[in-house]
């Protein structure tokens, strides 16, 4: 949510809207004890940050130094201009699908095209003020392909988790892959297994006794450290991918001719809708953890700056991680100061340690990559879901499944649908007529009035929109069917739209054609502006404060 309220004139951007936290912060007062908690907790961040990046890019089909290009140059754009106080930004574990895949497809310049195109994309929404409407994706989606996520990278860990040769190649599809590592069981290396065991075992015994603890360095290190020491035949980062850079590339942009970005769009796309919502996702996480509130627009211009820089110094998607941002808040973070120094810290090491990452295991990487996966898994939740309803486990079921099997994209698309229609069937459910019982008045004896025999007044309840429209319609013309004064009561109607305004549209040429009378009572301003544009306005019907002064009007007795 927006610090700031949403304007009730035209929509234009406001400076406040779009200013980077870090001017906030130090506009409050910032010194020197602000300076050490940040310090501290950059620090923090920027260990637990270390062994991912490079588990991340590796698990995404590209060497380690392009993790480590993501976390500085994307993670410091994020704390500089961001809308949040504490997001870290850098690569996140649910890319990995998506950037592998667009690295099969495309290859590593279509990446960085990709990746560039996207930040444009996450400006634009940001400039637009979409932002907050992107957090309204229905909770089983998000749940649903978080799963899905931590099953595929789960997947894509088994192959360095047991040391597998496979000579053909690892297929991206999921029951392709699993074939091929079942075929491939008799290449298990017991070494990659007990440094992938060692390391697993490790952060889990760190996290349950020695919680304050660095547990995912202290692990890599110290399988690193027995690797080498016992020459274990283990693959090494700098047996794959050779030794790593201490020095951050100097900035291209990448190759934008016409047939490049077409082929990069859809992935552009695909990096842009999901940075978005995990990028607001961990924003709001961060606000549960801190009591705060974070500008969601000025967080996706931020996000879209970062991913323009991180491509043009060979990074790839950068967005708000959620794992990362919590560590920050309970380190005890002060503000954006902390992402900027955990970005300079991953700096410092690649300028100085570099070389030592050469040594690191990759079967101790996918030890951590099988941890952030069990953990994405939010097993808890999907469990949940699954019991709470039969719609939001068909939600979250399909979502899940379609993630896993097809596509993520796809997935979130479809979920999001599947959300929106149980959404309003809900709504259309708990919108209702009182037709049961609707209150009848009478003439007195000596009027003499045929034509209007009595009133009949329905009470409408819940917001009256397309999906009710369709089922309440039908409904009004059964009570309309006779010459009568009929009134309509919108005292609990807080919302109509263009299909419900159309409804009594209709009602009120039937009511005329039948010689009635069609009052509509106690309407609030924005029901009446609708109604009226559909041509409901006074003289085709009559607008009254109350049911009261209808029947003083017709002079009819209580």
């Amino acid at each position: 949510m927006s610090e700031t309220s949403p304007p009730t004139g035209p929509a234009v951007p406001t400076a406040p809207e779009f200013l980077p936290k870090l001017l906030t912060v130090l506009r409050e007062g910032y010194g020197m004890r602000d300076l050490r908690a940040d310090a501290f907790a950059g620090l923090t961040v920027a260990i637990v940050a270390l062994p991912l990046s490079m588990a991340i890019a590796i698990a995404s089909g590209v060497g380690p130094e392009r993790g480590l290009y993501t976390t500085i140059v994307g993670g410091f754009l994020v704390s500089l201009l961001g809308g949040s106080r504490f997001q870290i930004g850098g690569p996140a574990g649910a890319f990995i699908v998506l950037v592998a895949a667009c690295v099969m497809a495309t290859g590593l310049e279509g990446l960085l095209l990709a990746t560039f195109l996207s930040g444009f994309m996450l400006i634009g929404i940001g400039a637009l003020r979409l932002g907050t409407y992107i957090k309204f994706i229905p909770y089983p989606v998000t749940v649903g392909f978080t799963a899905g996520i931590a099953v595929i990278i789960f997947a894509s860990q088994i192959k360095d988790l047991f040391g597998l040769s496979l000579p053909g190649g690892e297929p991206a599809e999921i029951v392709p892959k699993l074939g091929a590592l079942w075929a491939a069981r008799d290449s298990v290396s017991l070494a990659a297994l007990a440094v992938a065991t060692g390391t697993v075992l490790t952060i889990l015994g760190l996290k349950r006794w020695r919680p304050h603890w660095p547990g995912l360095l202290i692990a890599v290190i110290a399988a690193s450290g027995l690797s080498a020491a016992l020459s274990l035949p283990v693959d090494t980062i700098a047996a794959r991918f050779g030794d790593l850079p201490r020095v951050l590339p100097a900035p291209a942009l990448p190759g934008l001719s016409v047939d490049a970005v077409w082929s990069a769009l859809p992935w552009a796309v695909s990096f842009t809708l999901l940075g978005a919502i995990e990028s607001l996702l961990s924003a709001v996480v961060a606000d549960g953890m801190t009591g705060r509130q974070h500008r969601s627009n000025a967080e996706l211009v931020a996000q879209g700056v970062a991913n323009i820089g991180s491509a043009v110094f060979g990074g790839f998607c950068v967005t708000g991680t959620i794992a990362r941002t919590a560590t920050n808040v309970r380190a005890g973070s002060r503000g954006p100061v902390s992402g900027i120094l955990h970005a300079l810290f991953v700096l410092a090491f690649m300028l100085v340690a570099a070389p030592l990452a050469g040594f690191i295991p990759l079967a101790a990487l996918a030890g951590v990559l099988a941890i952030v996966a069990w953990n994405m898994a939010e097993k808890e939740e999907l469990w949940a879901l699954i019991r709470a309803t039969r719609a939001d486990a068909m939600v979250v079921l399909v979502t899940f499944g379609l993630v896993v099997f097809r596509d993520l994209t796809e997935g979130i698309i479809i979920g999001v649908a599947l959300g929106g229609a149980v959404f309003i069937r809900r709504m259309s459910e708990a919108a209702s007529v009182d037709e049961d019982a609707p209150r009848r008045r009478h003439p007195p004896a000596d009027s003499g009035d045929a034509a209007h025999a009595g009133m009949v007044v329905c009470h409408l309840r819940g917001p009256y929109f397309f999906g009710a429209a369709a089922r309440l319609g039908s409904v009004l013309d059964r009570i309309a069917d006779r010459p009568q004064a009929f009134v309509v009561d919108f005292a609990d109607v807080p919302f109509i739209d263009s299909s419900g305004a159309r409804s009594f549209e209709v009602l009120a040429r039937k009511t005329a054609r039948k010689g009635g009378l069609l009052y509509f009572v106690r309407v609030n301003d924005e029901v009446r502006a609708m109604l009226e544009k559909h041509g409901l306005a006074e003289g085709h019907l009559r607008y009254r404060g109350n049911i009261e002064a209808v029947e003083a009007e017709l002079g009819l007795a209580p």
